[in-house]
């Protein structure tokens, strides 16, 4: 068995719209990060840590070392992350929008598609004609509950304002074409599966024409389905097809996303040995 990572880290060394923070408590800070806690809670102990004094010292922690610790504040919209119908409105379908927790686990494992569209760069757009070029390029036909990966490239752009700005989005026939098959789960590697979200707020805001702000992720008030954003590493798939994707989303209580470590799990051929001597 292979297992191909495509998903990006949470990463706060990059500018974005929704920056991410991580506190890196060491394991030499985190003997003073410790006493500061278990101080903390004793009558008078905060006083007391803020004086000097300290329940354990360095040289009484196996190595002067606890463990590490690491505090992330960020969106749960950074990084590698499965958007559920909650994050395109509180209805799809007309019942209440599942939320990441109630996304059924079966919907975020299975047999795994790659739609290559490297061929479209900004400001091109991935419409309806591109799906059936790209599938027809592989003679593939979707099936029910394949999961489909937009492959773009994008993920080379990484930490560039192109990769913020400037990457190939998706249009909602595209989308539509795609979920009319029996498909419930898609990926892609930009930022976000519609076309550059600036130039699209800058439309709606010009025309306030309902049709120009978030078509597709507002298409999942009417269908419901899931995608992934920001995913890497697509184009390592050996294959187009004939493998699975495992994408189980973090249960984040009462929240519309959920980060994820996806992967392309690859069955390799049995090695037939030398035939017994008979």
């Amino acid at each position: 068995m292979k297992i191909i990572d495509l998903s990006l880290p949470i990463d706060d060394t990059l500018i974005e719209t929704h920056a991410a923070r991580i506190d890196r408590i060491t394991h030499a800070a985190g003997v003073e990060h410790f006493n500061e806690i278990v101080m903390g809670k004793q009558p008078g102990g905060k006083e007391r840590f803020r004086k000097g004094e300290r329940a354990a010292r360095p040289e009484e922690i196996p190595d002067g070392e606890m463990p590490s610790l690491e505090i992330v504040h960020a969106s749960v919209h950074m990084g590698t992350h499965v958007d559920a119908p909650f994050h395109y409105g509180s209805k799809s379908q007309g019942k209440p929008a599942k939320k990441i927790a109630d996304i059924p686990l079966e919907w975020c494992y299975g047999p795994g598609v790659v739609l290559d569209f490297t061929r479209l760069h900004y400001p091109e757009n991935i419409k309806k004609s591109d799906v059936v070029r790209a599938l027809e390029n592989i003679s593939y036909t979707l099936h029910k509950n394949d999961i489909v990966l937009i492959h773009t490239g994008a993920d080379k752009l990484l930490g560039t304002p192109e990769y913020v700005h400037k990457y190939v989005g998706m249009m909602p026939d595209a989308l539509e074409y795609i979920l009319d098959r029996g498909v419930r789960t898609l990926g892609i590697d930009t930022i976000g599966l519609d076309r550059p979200c600036f130039e699209m707020f800058k439309e709606f805001l010009d025309t306030k024409d309902k049709q120009k702000i978030w078509p597709c992720h507002f298409l999942g008030r009417r269908r419901e389905y899931v995608h992934m954003e920001r995913m890497g590493n697509l184009g390592a798939i050996p294959k187009p097809f004939g493998f699975k994707v495992c994408c189980f989303p973090v249960n984040v209580k009462d929240a519309g996303a959920g980060w994820t470590r996806a992967v392309a799990i690859l069955e390799e051929p049995e090695k037939k040995g030398p035939s017994p001597l008979r």
